[in-house]
């Protein structure tokens, strides 16, 4: 388990990380969300002993991250900008890497390297944007450790690609102790993977959800109710976060149990009534809405 603690971190005048509280348990996908400059690589850094904190710790499993080198050789860390060593290969970044990292595994980076079609010997300085992000991930993955810190990972790949490392991942967690923490700027980019998702604003955790739980609790209908009278006492009686009319179609979003929810609107007799389900997006416009934050002006 990650457990980050009263987090700061400040670049000259610059407060980069402010007072971050934040835990991501073992066997999920977690997704960290903000905006460029909202402190997600350098939340990422800290978490992965590269960047000494100004206040507060990171720790896993109850242990100190940073200058520890037996905690840091159960995470490996994409950055954003892919760098590697100048003028090397991949076959020779797999060799730094197996000897860095004792749970290396070269026959499961030989065979990605085939599966995605990408050279074991041509110079990493010749691959496309894409091609680069596409080893990252293969040495991230072959590298075997529990953690796998990702810096907008899925920027750069195509959708075929998205889905492909989107599998390695799923299939790694069913097989072994893996934790991928992905950041990214995108919310609809991390829907269809994450299990939590935390979202970052100029360097403090607005909101950490776990999308099974948010989904229970929040809800998105529509409806025709009969008369105005009917939608004023839903409205009195349940917690309506948000409100849309189109005409006599109403599109609301209520926090509580969809057995609640439910009766209480069959008891007004609508004409129509349906519960949809609800995007990553929906339920954070919905959460942080509550909070005075439009999440529109904060995420793409």
């Amino acid at each position: 388990m990650i457990k980050a603690t009263n987090l700061s971190k400040r670049f000259d005048d610059i407060q980069a990380i402010a007072g971050v509280d934040l835990t991501i348990e073992d066997g999920q996908v977690f997704g960290l969300v903000g905006t460029n400059g909202a402190g997600k690589s350098t939340f990422l850094r800290m978490a992965a002993g590269i960047l000494q904190p100004d206040r507060g710790t990171v720790t896993i499993d109850g242990r100190p991250v940073y200058e520890n080198p037996a905690v840091k050789r159960e995470i490996f860390y994409i950055s954003d900008d892919t760098a590697f060593f100048s003028n090397t290969t991949p076959q020779e970044m797999a060799t730094f890497y197996n000897r860095v990292y004792d749970s290396f595994n070269m026959e499961r980076f030989n065979y990605l390297m085939n599966n995605f079609g990408l050279d074991r010997k041509r110079k990493i300085k010749t691959f496309s944007k894409g091609m680069k992000k596409q080893l990252s991930i293969i040495l991230g993955i072959s590298a075997n450790t529990r953690y796998l810190y990702c810096d907008e990972t899925f920027d750069g790949l195509d959708p075929v690609m998205r889905q492909a490392v989107k599998s390695l991942f799923i299939g790694d967690m069913a097989s072994r102790k893996f934790t991928p923490v992905i950041a990214s700027h995108n919310l609809r980019e991390l829907e269809d993977i994450c299990d939590t998702v935390g979202l970052l604003h100029k360097g403090g955790i607005l909101l950490s959800k776990n999308l099974d739980d948010a989904k229970t609790d929040i809800h998105k209908l529509q409806c025709v109710f009969r008369d105005e009278e009917s939608r004023k006492r839903i409205e009195e009686q349940l917690t309506v976060l948000t409100s849309e009319s189109r005409g006599k179609l109403i599109t609301m979003t209520i926090r509580g149990q969809e057995e609640d929810i439910s009766d209480a609107l069959r008891a007004e007799n609508p004409i129509f009534m349906e519960i949809l389900p609800l995007s990553l997006e929906e339920i954070f416009i919905s959460e942080t809405g509550v909070q005075g934050y439009d999440i529109k002006k904060i995420i793409c």
